[in-house]
């Protein structure tokens, strides 16, 4: 499972500290289980399905989302540099797993991918705390994922998840204008 998760998301060779990497794998590797889906079936769920019919995949946001996190990164150190604190494992763990929870949240039926009992239940920075708990991850990394979506916007984020939450709202904002 662990190489299928690493041909998934190549942007876990950012992660610079190798035991915060393992534990980005174990997490995916907890939700994809627990969640019932294989590897290679992640890439054909919808990036959201909260904008119509979009051919915008989940395993496309994730990388997308990371990548913007990278790009977000590069300027503030390169304009602001140490005035604006990065800790680049955490924005790079936390952007990896921010999603982590739709595994459970989503379910197959039918030959289609729906919001299932447990995402009714919880949506996904619920879960996704909860997995990432369950393997220890720092509490950096679980705000990130707790605070990325709406769930977020009345505490304060830190700098890693304020740069996560715009990049995820980058691709949603544009997924629902491609899906009107």
């Amino acid at each position: 499972m662990r190489d299928k998760i690493k041909k998934l998301f190549p942007e876990l060779d950012e992660i610079r500290d190798e035991t915060l990497r393992d534990k980005v794998i174990a997490v995916w590797t907890e939700a994809i289980t627990r969640g019932g889906w294989e590897p290679e079936e992640l890439e054909e769920i919808p990036f959201t399905l909260l904008a119509g019919k979009i051919d915008m995949r989940f395993i496309e946001h994730v990388r997308s989302c990371v990548q913007m996190c990278l790009a977000v990164e590069k300027v503030l150190n390169h304009i602001w540099g140490e005035r604006v604190p990065i800790q680049h494992d955490h924005l790079i763990a936390g952007a990896l797993l921010a999603d982590v929870g739709k595994p459970l949240e989503y379910a197959k039926k039918d030959g289609k991918i729906v919001k299932g009992r447990a995402g009714d239940m919880l949506r996904h920075p619920f879960s996704g705390v909860g997995l990432c708990f369950l393997h220890d991850l720092p509490d950096e990394v679980m705000h990130m994922v707790a605070t990325h979506s709406k769930e977020g916007d009345h505490v304060q984020r830190t700098i890693e998840s304020i740069i996560f939450h715009h990049a995820d709202f980058i691709d949603f904002d544009i997924a629902k204008a491609i899906g009107k």
